[in-house]
């Protein structure tokens, strides 16, 4: 039960950075938007939701200023990372200096990456299920 509710207030909470992200871009705020982004692929990432991860990071790669910017290619790596089960990546990945810029508990959250096991995950999406161009959250 812990687990579902704790699940759960992942999620809530990478909707809201999302939700954060798009009132950053309406707001003309690029650089709050992408760390709002990156902190949602983080968190799903905590979660143990690589695949919300994925469809987080790829939503996001919709606009092209973000996979320009650093935190754009940081998420780029780190969902490689993970497809890939590179532990030692990931833990390399979550003491750089793109992390350190994020907010306090995003940080927090990301130095403790990667939690429980990590297996490869096959990129992509699964059969039958298409990807969504026009999602952003």
């Amino acid at each position: 039960m812990i687990h579902v509710v704790n699940a759960f207030r992942y999620t809530d909470a990478a909707a809201a950075l999302l939700r954060l992200g798009l009132a950053a871009d309406k707001s003309n705020a690029t650089n709050s938007q992408f760390k709002a982004y990156l902190g949602a692929i983080i968190v799903y990432l905590y979660a143990h939701d690589v695949k919300a991860a994925e469809k987080c990071y790829n939503d996001c790669s919709q606009i092209s200023a973000f996979l320009g910017s650093d935190q754009g290619r940081y998420g780029s790596r780190l969902i490689s990372a993970y497809s890939e089960g590179d532990v030692e990546e990931i833990k390399r990945l979550t003491q750089s200096s793109t992390i350190s810029h994020l907010d306090h508990a995003i940080i927090k959250l990301g130095r403790k990456l990667p939690t429980g096991e990590v297996t490869a995950v096959k990129a992509g999406t699964e059969e039958g299920e298409g990807l969504d161009e026009n999602d952003l959250t």
